[in-house]
């Protein structure tokens, strides 16, 4: 085996394991006892979890301001909310929640300081000056298992409507300083949330394990949580998200969606990812539906593209191997294997009722445009270039 050169972006520091959010007030006393608390605006905060929490935290003296965050986060709601808590000497931000929590908790950690608007660092929007800090000192606590948000630099921020964007905040310096994964706290997960958010980290993965920017370590991060979406995933969705039977499963996911945000920072994603950015931006369809509702489809004129083009591409044994780890079937030859993989995910899309483009008012009408849309950011580094075309087919399949 050859090992190349690659670069370790900067991590957060991780306690896993059940339990582990009873050390969230000794990480955040670190900075001081004046917090954000920024969580969802249901499940978790209707939960016996987050009356745990908040007694911890009383406990040991803390004193907080809510932030509510209801829907994908804005632009607007960052710059609101550092409008609304720049001045009330807030010590470090708690982000506890899923993906859409967790990202506004990091911009809005990240601005508090400076306190200038996020649309002027967010990708492909405005000036995209430098981030130069300094961040308030961000711990992240994630209540489902999809986004791996908990692990990367970026901020995903939407501007929902014809015209919109999804845009990246993305630094070094955002990065949580801690990460607390608490198995125990997928419990409330409902589960059509179950499903999104688990083909969302699926997505993640494989698209990072046959990214053109892959190397031995995302590889290595990747893989690992194939597998323990294969441990995880259909079990946890079958069992109930709350059942005491589900506990290794709800484990396996919260690890694969980490997994996940690491494999994705460091690796990249692809055109599934590509075509949820203005799939989410132009309609309101929720990311994680987005991705797991396309990400069969994709995978399958990936492999079909590369075979008609480059047969000895190094991403079609990828594709391979990654049949063989979430089937189980490690007899199956690299034809087959990409044969099984494509099953797997179409049953498991079926499986965990992803429901088609169309439920949100996606019309066959509206594919040029997002077609048109999807070039830039994910799209460039899937293994392989798609033709409008061939993307044009993906969307009308899943239609």
């Amino acid at each position: 085996m050859k090992f190349g050169p690659f670069s370790l972006s900067r991590l957060p520091r991780v306690e896993f394991g059940p339990g582990a959010v009873s050390r969230v007030p000794s990480l955040c006393a670190r900075y001081g006892k004046r917090l954000l608390l920024v969580t969802g605006a249901r499940s978790f905060r209707a939960s016996e979890n987050f009356l745990r929490l908040a007694d911890l935290l009383r406990g040991e003296g803390f004193a907080w301001d809510d932030l509510v965050v209801t829907g994908e986060p804005s632009p607007q709601l960052v710059d609101q909310a550092v409008a609304d808590f720049r001045g009330r000497n807030i010590q470090v931000v708690l982000g506890v929640g899923g993906g859409s929590a967790l990202d506004t908790a990091k911009a809005v950690a990240g601005l508090l300081h400076p306190g200038n608007s996020v649309l002027d660092h967010l990708e492909g929007v405005g000036p995209e000056a430098p981030y130069r800090g300094p961040p308030t000192p961000f711990v992240a606590v994630p209540t489902t298992a999809g986004t791996g948000s908990e692990a990367t630099k970026n901020a995903v921020l939407s501007v929902r409507r014809k015209g919109g964007f999804k845009k990246s905040f993305r630094d070094d310096k955002l990065v949580a300083s801690f990460a607390v994964l608490d198995p125990n706290l997928l419990s409330g997960c409902p589960r059509d949330l179950v499903a999104a958010e688990g083909m969302d980290a699926l997505t993640q993965l494989l698209e990072a394990y046959v990214s053109v920017r892959a190397g031995q370590f995302s590889d290595s991060v990747a893989r690992g949580g194939l597998e323990a979406v294969r441990a995880g995933l259909l079990s946890w969705y079958e069992k109930g998200s709350g059942s005491a039977d589900a506990a290794e499963s709800r484990a396996a996911m919260m690890y694969a969606a980490f997994a996940s945000g690491v494999a994705l920072s460091h690796a990249g994603l692809g055109a599934v990812h590509g075509l949820a950015s203005p799939l989410g931006a132009f309609h309101p369809v929720p990311h994680g539906v987005a991705c797991g509702t396309l990400v069969a489809a994709v995978t399958e004129a990936n492999i079909n593209a590369m075979l008609s083009h480059d047969p000895t591409h190094a991403a079609l044994g990828k594709y391979a191997d990654a049949g063989r780890v979430v089937t189980g079937r490690v007899d199956l030859d690299d034809a087959s294997a990409r044969r099984a993989l494509v099953d797997w995910l179409y049953e498991a899309t079926d499986a965990l009722k992803l429901p088609r483009l169309r439920a949100y008012s996606v019309a066959k009408t509206d594919i040029p445009e997002i077609v048109a849309a999807c070039r830039a950011g994910s799209m460039k580094t899937n293994p392989v270039v798609l033709t409008d075309d061939e993307l044009t087919a993906v969307l009308v399949e899943r239609t």
